[in-house]
């Protein structure tokens, strides 16, 4: 019998986020009224966070975040405080399916580089102390693709696409680095630009690049990001088709990326959506070398409560082992609970039923 994985990713793992408590709700909305102090939210932050770690391992989680509940989007808080990199409000939400997104994106003002005193690595190093050894802590933070998605590169700043690339890269290098310094060894970047690519009309692009040279320059980002780091840290990446309000964005198989990403990103794990038809069947991952990396298959929903059912989900996991070897899965939701504030339409108490259940059938299957 195969046995539960000591190391990242584990066999039951979830991608990051959780729906943020209605005390986080409230506190922010009274720092945003003037109400109570930036500490004042911080400190509120802080005990929640304490408490959902305490749930996280209560249900037999052995990767454990912080539900990104300092975070108002999965990506715009930390691309936001990268130099050269600022927050607004434009003129429209993304489109997703059947709804508009709540109005935020970010654009470049000058050269990027990293920041210092980025606040997520000083959130991290407080993570870490709470979670401390109970559970590995894993950090979650946007890929270095989502600064190529439409509208973000500034032409008067960055004319030759190679000098963004080259800087975006350094810029992402040096915070991998302030990361495995403050203690990090789970890594994960979320990609939903990596999976846009698959979508029969690539969606957030004004490039004027075809979808080949989109993919290669993709890959070259990431596997240039990724050169040199620490042999003790694990880096995934999840690509994500949207998630918003228990909406999604696009749909599209893997089937374009898989024989270029799937087979040369030098990942240790990928987080892929198979929660339903719009991720296509598991072909494309017979891409996935052989020993590494590992493929953490999102066979569960986290855009509602309903439980799978457990047959099913046993015979999805077994049918995928046709194209990646049985020893080298996992299983997950395919997206976190709460992308953004806003959170998933479903309730706390579903959400962690739901977790508990993916531990309970990881054991089934692996023992």
């Amino acid at each position: 019998m195969i046995q539960t994985r000591v190391k990242a990713p584990f066999r039951a793992d979830h991608v990051g986020s959780l729906l943020r408590p209605e005390r986080v709700h409230k506190a922010r909305r009274d720092f945003q009224e003037g109400h109570i102090s930036a500490q004042e939210l911080h400190g509120i932050e802080t005990g929640e966070i304490k408490k959902v770690v305490d749930k996280q391992i209560e249900v037999g989680l052995q990767a454990v975040t912080d539900g990104e509940f300092r975070r108002r989007f999965w990506h715009t808080d930390f691309l936001e405080h990268l130099n050269g990199v600022e927050g607004y409000v434009p003129d429209h939400g993304f489109a997703f399916k059947g709804e508009e997104t709540e109005r935020y994106d970010v654009r470049v003002i000058g050269k990027i580089s990293f920041n210092p005193d980025h606040p997520h690595i000083r959130e991290f190093i407080e993570f870490k102390e709470i979670v401390g050894d109970r559970a590995v802590a894993k950090q979650t933070i946007p890929s270095p693709n989502q600064l190529f998605n439409a509208g973000i590169r500034n032409l008067e700043i960055y004319p030759d696409i190679e000098e963004y690339t080259n800087d975006v890269i350094q810029a992402y290098r040096d915070a991998i680095q302030a990361f495995y310094d403050a203690g990090c060894r789970y890594l994960q970047l979320d990609d939903v630009y990596i999976a846009g690519l698959n979508a029969p009309e690539i969606p957030f692009n004004d490039s004027g690049y075809s979808r080949e040279e989109l993919i290669d320059l993709a890959l070259r980002v990431v596997n240039g990001v990724l050169e040199d780091k620490p042999e003790d840290l694990i880096v995934t990446t999840h690509l994500c088709r949207g998630n918003y309000r228990s909406k999604w964005a696009f749909e599209g198989s893997y089937a374009k990326i898989a024989p270029t990403l799937f087979a040369k990103e030098k990942v240790n794990g990928f987080f892929l959506e198979y929660d339903d038809d719009r991720s296509g069947d598991f072909g494309p991952l017979d891409y996935i070398p052989n020993g590494d990396p590992q493929v953490v298959l999102g066979v569960f929903t986290s855009k509602h409560g309903k439980l799978e059912n457990k047959e099913t989900i046993k015979a999805r996991v077994e049918e995928a082992s046709k194209y990646v070897p049985f020893e080298q899965l996992c299983i997950s939701p395919q997206c976190g609970f709460a992308s953004t504030h806003h959170g998933n339409i479903l309730t706390e108490e579903e959400q962690w039923a739901k977790l508990k259940y993916i531990v309970d059938i990881s054991k089934e299957i692996w023992g």
